[in-house]
């Protein structure tokens, strides 16, 4: 049974996963799409959506909770102004998560998560960028 458990371990002890959760939160608040694994990227919509929440709130508390678990104060900048601003009429749901395709090398499944109304997009490779690089000099 899986009553009480919140999270996904990640194959980390938790000081190495919260490394890795404020490192993927700071990334995607920067380039507002990143890929990675999809068990990551479920996590990570956890917590990005939680960050957006901070940022809408606009207190000084919750810019002071943010400064603590975002990697940078241009990133915290721009999530109370640019982000908060965008999803000011969202209630929750800022983040998309969609697998991508298979990893090379150990098969993981990759998803892409991006932040929602993004006017970036989505991460789009050429078909030549996931092909063997033997296979691509030969084209």
């Amino acid at each position: 049974m899986k009553h009480r458990i919140n999270l996904r371990k990640l194959g980390r002890d938790s000081a190495h996963r919260l490394a890795l959760l404020r490192n993927l939160v700071s990334s995607l608040i920067e380039h507002e799409s990143i890929e990675t694994t999809v068990a990551k990227a479920k996590e990570l919509r956890r917590v990005a959506d939680k960050m957006v929440t901070l940022g809408k709130r606009g207190d000084g508390l919750s810019r002071i909770r943010a400064l603590g678990f975002v990697r940078g104060p241009h990133l915290v900048q721009k999530l109370f102004r640019t982000l908060a601003e965008r999803y000011r009429e969202r209630n929750g749901g800022y983040t998309r998560v969609m697998r991508s395709r298979n990893r090379r090398g150990d098969n993981a499944p990759m998803a892409i998560v991006e932040l929602v109304d993004s006017p970036k997009g989505v991460i789009r490779r050429p078909l030549e960028h996931y092909q063997r690089s033997e296979q691509r000099q030969s084209v």
